[in-house]
């Protein structure tokens, strides 16, 4: 199992604007969320991307991509239709190959010497098989993200066979359904941003109406195997209150200029 596509959704009305925010990355160069989105795959040895936007939003993203358009395809979702639409328009650029998806409204700062979506195809390619990272998050921010159930892989510290999907669940939903062995009383495992796909993926899409990927991740669990991966990393939702700010400043505080950043900050608080 080899990947070398990807997939990046960012054809909501209530996103399509976020990837072409302008940030400073951790190397102080200034970049469009969707450049630094993009070399997050090129950086997991990705050479093919479709970008899934708005129709009319084509010329906006390949100047957005930056010096990465010439790896990526713009494939229009002519209405609003929901996220598993989304992904289903990327169908024909992707064939009967896996596949690495991105949300465009999220940046991923990884803590280890492996980029974010690198660690998930690594395990995708091992295991041979569809992966999602996830991230260990307080039940206070279930209203923001997909969640899963399963039970850990024996001997492994972060991998996970996935059991059981919900789009959104409460705090009752999540513990009724989503309670993970070993994870601290009051968190869940809940989607990261990245996932790994296997083409059997569209047709469960379809078989829902495209509406929701959730529920056809959640049918994926009884079709073929299907595992979490706990990301060495955090993902920053730029599309939330803050978002944007907060994914800025891990980006400098993890990179050449957090002295400068800090001491700014410092300054800042102080009067």
């Amino acid at each position: 199992m080899k990947i070398t596509k990807a997939v990046i959704t960012a054809a909501s009305p209530a996103q399509r604007g976020l990837p072409l925010q302008m940030l400073v990355d951790r190397d102080g160069q200034q970049k469009s969320a969707l450049q630094i989105i993009v070399e997050e795959a090129i950086a997991a040895d990705i050479d093919q991307i479709c970008i899934i936007v708005q129709p009319g939003d084509e010329i906006a993203y390949a100047n957005a991509a930056g010096p990465h358009a010439q790896h990526c395809r713009f494939v229009a979702q002519d209405h609003p239709a929901g996220y598993g639409d989304a992904v289903l328009r990327a169908q024909a650029f992707v064939g009967d190959e896996p596949f690495l998806h991105l949300v465009g409204d999220h940046l991923y700062l990884s803590t280890a010497q492996r980029p974010c979506a690198k660690q998930v195809v690594t395990i995708a390619e091992s295991n041979a098989c569809s992966v999602s990272a996830v991230q260990a998050t307080r039940e206070t921010l279930l209203p923001n993200f997909g969640a899963l159930g399963g039970k850990r892989i024996a001997g492994t510290p972060s991998l996970y066979q996935v059991d059981q999907v919900l789009e959104k669940p409460t705090p009752t939903e999540a513990e009724q359904s989503l309670i993970v062995p070993g994870l601290r009383a009051g968190y869940y495992l809940c989607f990261f941003g990245i996932h790994v796909l296997t083409p059997t993926i569209f047709d469960l899409i379809a078989r829902d109406g495209g509406k929701r990927l959730s529920t056809a991740l959640q049918d994926l669990t009884v079709c073929e195997r299907y595992l979490a991966l706990e990301v060495a990393g955090r993902r920053y939702d730029i599309g939330v209150k803050y978002g944007l700010l907060m994914a800025q400043l891990a980006l400098v505080l993890s990179g050449n200029d957090r002295a400068e950043v800090l001491a700014g900050m410092v300054e800042l608080l102080s009067k």
